[in-house]
């Protein structure tokens, strides 16, 4: 019975596929010739230096590098729900990599998300964001990565669950949630917002994580950067157009371009999947337009906050809940994080008054808790201080305490955590 819902299944989205294929084909897609390559305005060697800088701000070599393997020869696995998708050689050997490629077919990947041959590229490849680099960029991009050592390794074949595994399906994912365009600059902003808009939305692909997506993995254009939990790392990306998450919106321009290029602020610390971003790639940017980035999202529209939702636990409850977990702030905390919760920057963030802490997702607070977690090592922080994993040592009940403590102290205040909301995560790693 499993076996005919799954063929039924893969036949209904076949059919919807074969429907908005003709859509894709001509409403998804460039179609038109590439433009040009960008007349080099400067020597060769500057060319492959300017694309090694945009290679790194583009965090390529987070998804091409396998853990322990050579640069850029591919073969990381990307974890989705629908299956691991196994990213490519862009080395230029001739055999396994990009050597044969030309920069029109890179163009046609970045731009078109398109193989060489034609074929479509899964989206876990952030075309959808990347579409927005330029001519020159990209040609930038590919002259730095033919620069690169070849290296003989073969491409793992993607593992993707029936009937994802079946390519003809992007004809009409892409129907629905890919548009082809390159940036196009907003003549009543500023150069400094608009060079922070084009990184943000092309090649820093904020997008990718910070918006919710679908069960078929598109996200909402109308959320754009509104949050997004990443199921398979069980981490949540907060809004950054919520002042009830992240609240970029009362922040100093400075403070935002200390969190992304340092991985620390007064106002906050990046943990979990964003620390290895701003140590594999934000932290390289130019402080110019690390602050342009910050210029950019400090303006974005602010959402409309819901209405805090309501305590469910009794009065009884809550009190016993935050004694326990004020005891144990005081055990293992305090020392750090300091009584009134203004923690020692730049080594300790901030627990008061800090967003992050009381998102009505509770989820990251108790992962950190559970597993502790580094700052990135930055050039302007190359020692970060950690946190320590208090999973071993405190059980559920006073995992639940001390997050609940911390989210309802100093000005602070959220809904109290649940013991079984810890147990959700405690076996989950972070990566």
């Amino acid at each position: 019975m499993k076996r005919l819902f799954k063929w039924v299944l893969g036949g209904l989205l076949l059919l919807i596929a074969v429907a908005a294929g003709v859509l894709a084909v001509f409403n998804a897609d460039d179609n038109s010739a590439p433009p040009q390559p960008a007349q080099a305005a400067a020597s060769p060697g500057d060319q492959i230096s300017r694309g090694a800088y945009l290679v790194r701000g583009g965090d390529c070599m987070a998804c091409h590098t396998a853990r322990g393997g050579k640069e850029l020869a591919g073969g990381r696995a990307i974890q989705t729900p629908f299956g691991a998708i196994y990213a490519p050689n862009l080395t230029p050997d001739n055999d396994t990599g990009i050597g044969t490629w030309s920069a029109d077919d890179f163009w046609q990947a970045l731009h078109n998300g398109k193989s060489k041959d034609g074929s479509l590229l899964y989206p876990a490849f952030p075309y959808t964001n990347y579409t927005k680099v330029t001519r020159a960029d990209a040609d930038a991009m590919f002259a730095y990565l033919r620069s690169v050592p070849p290296v003989p390794q073969k491409n793992r074949q993607h593992e993707l669950r029936f009937p994802y595994n079946n390519r003809f399906l992007l004809y009409g994912w892409r129907a629905l949630y890919f548009r082809p365009g390159v940036y196009q600059a907003e003549a009543q902003q500023s150069v400094e917002w608009n060079r922070g808009a084009y990184l943000v939305q092309g090649l820093g692909h904020c997008s990718a994580c910070h918006t919710t997506r679908n069960a078929l993995g598109g996200t909402d254009l109308k959320a754009d950067l509104g949050g997004g939990f990443i199921p398979v790392v069980n981490w949540y990306a907060p809004s950054l157009t919520s002042d009830q998450e992240i609240g970029l919106g009362d922040w100093d321009i400075e403070h935002i371009t200390g969190l992304l290029k340092n991985g620390v602020s007064p106002r906050g610390t990046v943990l979990g999947p964003m620390a290895e971003v701003v140590g594999a790639s934000l932290q390289h940017l130019s402080d110019q337009d690390a602050r342009a980035m910050a210029v950019y999202l400090k303006s974005l529209p602010r959402q409309k906050e819901a209405a805090e939702p309501d305590e469910r636990a009794r009065p009884d409850e809550v009190a016993r809940v935050m004694e326990l977990g004020q005891k144990i702030y005081k055990n293992h905390c305090i020392d750090c994080h300091q009584a009134s919760g203004k923690g020692q920057w730049p080594a300790y963030p901030p627990l008061a008054s800090n967003h992050a802490i009381t998102m009505p997702a509770p989820v990251n607070a108790i992962r950190v808790v559970l597993n502790g977690g580094f700052a990135p090592s930055t050039a302007a922080n190359p020692r970060p201080y950690g946190m320590p994993p208090y999973g071993p040592t405190l059980n559920d009940g006073e995992v639940a305490a001390v997050v609940s403590y911390i989210r309802n102290s100093w000005g602070n205040k959220a809904p109290i955590v649940g013991a079984s909301e810890v147990s959700r995560y405690r076996a989950v790693p972070l990566d």
